[in-house]
């Protein structure tokens, strides 16, 4: 069904209150946004100084550079948790419910929710390249090549945004949300993020080298400068391909799923 031009201003608008409520809520409470950040922070630390020391870089170059902008991706994947647990809360609260009752568009209320989320994950991942520049990591490319690195990133956690509400309106409680979050480091280690994958055995190397994160990965290396991007694979080869539509094939996939299962909600 076509949205009127009216239709689309009224949905912006209503998206745009419920974007200023999540940030509203964070002012209020801000220790769980600097407890996840303390955490990337921490674990940058533990890789770059506890084990960087035993990593080799397939092709020469140091660790921290190989490590840097994986775990500025990293940092996107650790967000879908967060994401799941605050539409879980609200639907356990009761707020949902209460979104549902008002004149307000399904859109709206999803739309609010990605959009603070990325707000939030903006500021993540500028606290993280700081982090990175405070320990050397530096960017060897051009500003446009800068520039284009950040957007993937961005894009990549857009799409993984609109996996955590769909997984906050599908599962049944907010005790499952732990599942998810325990599931995001094996995720994330299963690709590029902290180890060449040209290392694994080969069945191992060919989900981590399909793996949404290894593309932006890859990419974002690329486009930075720094080191560890060598292979003889497809996927990796056109890894700046796959940055944009890995991300595009989420979201086509999973945004329809959650104003579906919004529209759907029973509990």
């Amino acid at each position: 069904m076509a949205i009127s031009p009216v239709g689309a201003r009224w949905i912006m608008l209503d998206s745009w209150t419920l974007t200023l409520r999540g940030l509203a809520h964070w002012r209020r409470n801000p220790g769980p946004v600097l407890f996840a950040l303390l955490f990337n922070i921490l674990v940058v630390l533990m890789f770059v100084y506890l084990f960087g020391g035993s990593m080799r870089v397939t092709g020469g170059g140091n660790y921290r550079d190989y490590l840097i902008p994986g775990m500025f991706t990293m940092t996107m994947l650790f967000g879908i948790g967060a994401t799941s647990l605050a539409v879980t809360t609200d639907i356990d609260r009761g707020v949902t419910d209460r979104f549902r009752s008002m004149p307000i568009s399904a859109a709206a209320v999803l739309i609010g929710r990605a959009a603070a989320d990325m707000l939030l994950s903006t500021l993540t991942l500028t606290v993280m390249i700081l982090t990175g520049l405070v320990l050397g990591w530096r960017n060897h490319g051009s500003a446009g090549s800068l520039g284009t690195a950040i957007a993937l990133i961005l894009f990549l956690r857009f799409a993984l945004t609109w996996i955590g509400i769909y997984l906050g309106l599908a599962l049944t409680s907010s005790a499952a949300i732990i599942g998810v979050q325990t599931a995001e480091f094996p995720i994330g280690s299963l690709s590029g993020v902290f180890v060449a994958t040209t290392a694994m055995p080969g069945w191992l190397r060919v989900l981590a080298e399909w793996n949404p994160l290894s593309a932006t990965v890859n990419a974002t290396r690329r486009l930075f400068g720094n080191p560890g991007v060598v292979t003889d694979s497809w996927v990796t080869a056109h890894s700046t391909l796959m940055a944009v539509l890995w991300p595009l094939a989420l979201l086509l996939l999973f945004i329809p799923l959650s104003i579906n299962a919004f529209r759907n909600l029973s509990r």
